[in-house]
């Protein structure tokens, strides 16, 4: 593998793997679905040992962000390195335990990581690694809901395209993932739509669908008239190479 280069796992939800040239990285794990036939080849113990470099990001403490069991990995290697949103508590604080929060850089090795914001608690990660540039927004997204009220729904709205505002400083994002929720209905492409016009990624992932892996089929569909490379997500364990 070269430097630009890298191989995507989806796991479930918004939660990914990434292996670069030199790097394994790991955004926002929630849980492995039993019907996870790559299981084995992603997140298996024997695969975590093998891993050099690996780092594990999780965007907030929402449940299906950021699962404890992430911690228990080190049992398998000890280089882990965990980048965490702030408002994620641990008992316990070690060396390789990075609370990042929006507006914050980091250099860990050679990882380059900034905090951007989120329209819902935590952040969004920025990470240039391996000639790569990844962003993976967490909740970062346009929530909106028909049952609020047309105030909440505009605030929703220019909070969020202030937040992708702000990313634009960065010139250009080789892969991003961004959530396309179902329970928004009618609504949910509208801020995977806004992101891709505005930031233009090389390649845009959709996430944040839990089992119902037909919206980003849908997304996919409806975003080629803007030129965007939307992926396909068919199924857990799915390989997507870059």
């Amino acid at each position: 593998m070269k430097n630009g280069e890298a191989k995507i796992y989806y796991i479930f939800h918004s939660g990914f793997a990434i292996k670069t040239k030199n790097h394994f990285l790991i955004f926002d794990y929630y849980k492995e679905p039993a019907n996870n036939n790559k299981k084995s080849l992603i997140l298996s113990p024997e695969n975590i040992k093998q891993m050099e470099n690996m780092y594990v990001f999780s965007s907030h403490s929402h449940e299906d962000h950021f699962n404890p069991k992430i911690l228990e990995w080190e049992k398998y290697n000890s280089n882990i390195q965990y980048i965490l949103s702030s408002d994620i508590k641990i008992d316990e604080n070690k060396p390789n335990y990075c609370f990042i929060e929006e507006g914050k850089k980091e250099l860990i090795n050679d990882v380059y990581i900034k905090a951007y914001g989120s329209t819902d608690i935590g952040i969004s990660f920025l990470v240039k690694v391996d000639g790569l540039t990844i962003f993976h927004a967490g909740d970062l997204n346009w929530w909106h809901w028909k049952e609020d009220s047309l105030e909440e729904q505009s605030l929703a709205e220019s909070e969020f395209k202030d937040k992708v505002k702000k990313l634009k400083e960065e010139k250009s994002i080789d892969i991003a993932f961004f959530p396309v929720d179902p329970r928004l209905e009618e609504f949910y492409y509208i801020g995977g739509e806004y992101f891709a016009k505005e930031i233009h990624p090389k390649i845009l992932i959709p996430m944040h669908f839990g089992n119902d892996v037909y919206i980003a089929k849908e997304f996919a569909s409806r975003v080629k008239n803007i030129n965007v490379n939307a992926v396909e997500i068919n199924c857990n364990g799915q390989e997507i190479e870059y």
